[in-house]
């Protein structure tokens, strides 16, 4: 018996819709990066890109746990001396929250070819509204929103 490897024109990738408003930031990132990666599929292959497109809404609303709003910071260095930046996540959520999430995804895909054409797939936007209306994304329930302790009573 052969192993089945999937063409790049055998698969048909889909456009997932995600709304992150009240969802954890790093459980709706790795549902992304498996979305991403195509791991749903059973035509899965590590090396080649098996995944959807994805279209976030409302990253400005993404929730958060305990302090990292206040205590998590993010670094950058232009190589100059001196050059070093440190960013508070509160200033950046404010500014451009859909970055935040973007690097959380990135740091789950692998760090080459694939992964910087994979990141390209992934589309973020802080609000409601997006143009991808055209190309009829489904929303999915892999990212539901999680019971409140109220309702579970």
């Amino acid at each position: 018996m052969r192993t089945y490897f999937p063409k790049a024109g055998d698969l048909t990738p889909r456009w997932v819709l995600l709304d992150a408003d009240g969802q954890r930031l790093g459980r709706m990132a790795t549902q992304i990066a498996t979305i991403l990666r195509g791991k749903h599929r059973p035509t899965f292959t590590p090396n080649a890109d098996t995944g959807d497109f994805v279209v976030v809404v409302n990253a400005g609303r993404i929730a958060l746990t305990g302090r990292k709003i206040d205590n998590k910071t993010y670094f950058r260095h232009s190589t100059h001396p001196g050059g070093s930046t440190i960013l508070p996540m509160r200033h950046v959520m404010e500014q451009r929250p859909e970055w935040v999430l973007r690097r959380a995804v990135w740091g789950m895909l692998p760090h080459g070819p694939l992964g910087r054409k994979l990141i390209r797939k992934l589309k973020i936007y802080s609000g409601p509204a997006h143009p991808h209306r055209a190309q009829n994304p489904q929303t999915s329930d892999v990212a539901a929103p999680p019971a409140s302790a109220a309702s579970a009573r």
